[in-house]
């Protein structure tokens, strides 16, 4: 299973599946992040935390724990 923190600086990323619970779940969708989605990383903070996103035509920072509850291809 890959998810969004294996995705490298600059690639683009399609959601295929949140995992996790009841209000994280909901909190990252409300972000905008759902299946199909499409995903570009467009930079990692130096400590590898958060990580700067393209989604649906805005940037988006995620933290790196919210970013492994979603499986991309």
């Amino acid at each position: 299973m890959k998810t969004l923190r294996d995705v490298k600086v600059g690639e683009t990323a399609v959601v295929v599946k949140l995992h996790g619970e009841g209000a994280t779940k909901r909190r990252i969708m409300d972000m905008g992040i759902t299946k199909g989605v499409e995903l570009h990383v467009r930079k990692v903070a130096p400590l590898g935390d958060p990580m700067e996103l393209n989604v649906r035509g805005y940037e988006l920072s995620v933290r790196t724990a919210d970013a492994e509850m979603i499986e991309v291809k």
